[in-house]
């Protein structure tokens, strides 16, 4: 009996055009990455179980995908292998192991696969890439740094152009000011943020009747549902709101001072105005974020929710070793992005990374085409030889159903005059090229 072929729940997989589209923007990560100064590493996808979840334990213990021979099954031992379910603790453990040999601060990226035990539904995955950022410091790191993590955010989605975007910013300090100021006990403060972050997901009034279990009045209540309402028009309105900012004690005075900071940095780097925003109920639910936190949204499009996030902690590997390793980062989740993005159509899927097909009349054409071909890859544009020779048209629609754009028509009279006939399968326009330009036409339309 045959099986039937399936995927299993959770995985999002691809096909030729899609993945393409999919590599594009994985490549244009990379490349915004890199302009900032950031070098790329790569973990393993198994870590032992001991150092996985050194940490963790709880909700996320339960996602964990453990690993296990079949040789250990058989001999009933516990799994000592689990696979990663983010890129921050490997990063951590990373750190931890090779500190002696890396340079600080240490700046990597990081793009690879996770694993998480996910119930199926719908944009959900088991199986997805990220692409994270990290700034590491060694003893210290001044918060200048927390800067650069917005202005590759927006040079990462200026370039992936898919619309409108905003990046809203924040320090987790405000609010915890705010909270000390209101007499909160300090041990409530990470459960009181983690209600604040659900303000865009559940509502005010959600979020006014869980802050009444900590014990805060309703004017207490009132006072600080008032002070996170607040959202910036951009840069030079954030900078404005702080420096008039009162800050009755040192943790509300420490948030504004870093902010002020982050903000005129953001200047100086050239960041759009409009684009980036201080926003004072971006509160992230993740305890070990301690100061500056970022969430970013696309304007026209905010039932997809955050799309990058991320902020500063005090001590990234504090569980592998004594060395104090402050950082700040952001991650994006490229999976469920490119799939968010492919369901409201701002994902062009239909281009090949192919930019030439070169046809063939009869197989004594193919040499002639071999040394098209040739001269393009030479030159660095993809190319492409028909497979055998077939009627034009049959040629043509063949390119087109696989995505290329161009098609090189070579045919006798052509080859007797030293051009060729460029036709876009797009617009449907043709050109007459000399083939000692062919590479040039190409290059000149960006196409390579």
């Amino acid at each position: 009996m045959s099986t039937t072929p399936r995927t299993m729940p959770g995985v999002l997989e691809l096909l030729p055009l899609e993945q393409a589209a999919f590599q594009r923007m994985v490549e244009t990560v990379r490349r915004v990455y890199e302009l900032h100064g950031f070098v790329p590493i790569e973990t393993p996808v198994l870590e032992l179980t001991e150092v996985l979840l050194t940490k963790t334990g709880g909700e996320t213990e339960r996602q964990v995908y453990f690993a296990q021979s079949t040789g250990s099954l058989e001999q009933g031992r516990e799994p000592d292998l689990a696979m990663r379910f983010d890129l921050t603790v490997p990063l951590a453990r990373y750190v931890a192991e090779h500190q002696n040999e890396l340079v600080f601060p240490f700046r990597r990226y990081q793009i690879q696969r996770v694993y998480r035990g996910e119930a199926p539904q719908r944009g959900r995955f088991r199986e997805f890439y990220q692409a994270d950022i990290d700034i590491i410091g060694l003893g210290e790191l001044p918060v200048t740094a927390d800067a650069e993590c917005p202005a590759v955010i927006h040079h990462v989605f200026s370039e992936l152009a898919i619309g409108s975007f905003t990046v809203r910013v924040n320090n987790r300090k405000l609010v915890q000011g705010v909270l000390t100021d209101l007499d909160v006990d300090p041990e409530a403060h990470a459960a009181v943020l983690r209600e604040i972050d659900k303000l865009d997901k559940r509502g005010p009034e959600y979020v006014q009747q869980a802050l009444g279990g900590f014990g805060l009045s309703s004017a207490a209540t009132a006072r600080l549902l008032d002070f996170v309402a607040y959202s910036s028009a951009g840069i030079d309105a954030a900078l404005r709101h702080l420096e008039t900012l009162t800050a009755p004690n040192e943790l509300l005075a420490l948030g504004r001072s870093e902010l002020i900071t982050v903000f005129e940095t953001l200047q100086g780097l050239g960041v759009d105005d409009g684009a980036v925003v201080l926003d004072c109920s971006i509160a992230r639910g993740l305890d070990y974020y301690t100061g500056t936190v970022f969430e970013t949204v696309l304007d026209d499009h905010p039932a997809i929710g955050s799309i990058c996030s991320g902020g500063r902690y005090d001590d990234l590997a504090g569980m592998y070793t004594n060395t104090h390793l402050p950082g700040v980062g952001i991650s994006i989740g490229l999976t469920r992005l490119f799939w968010q993005l492919r369901e409201v159509g701002l994902i062009q899927t239909g281009q090949s990374p192919t930019v030439a097909f070169i046809t063939l009349f009869e197989e004594a054409d193919r040499t002639h085409a071999a040394a098209l071909a040739t001269s393009l890859r030479n030159a660095g544009v993809s190319a492409l030889i028909s497979d055998a020779p077939r009627r034009l048209g049959k040629q043509l629609k063949y390119a087109d159903r696989t995505g290329i754009r161009f098609a090189i028509i070579a045919g006798s009279d052509e080859r007797s005059r030293g051009v060729v006939t460029v036709k876009d399968l797009i617009d449907e326009s043709q050109s007459e090229v000399p083939v000692e330009g062919l590479a040039a036409f190409f290059q000149s339309r960006g196409t390579r």
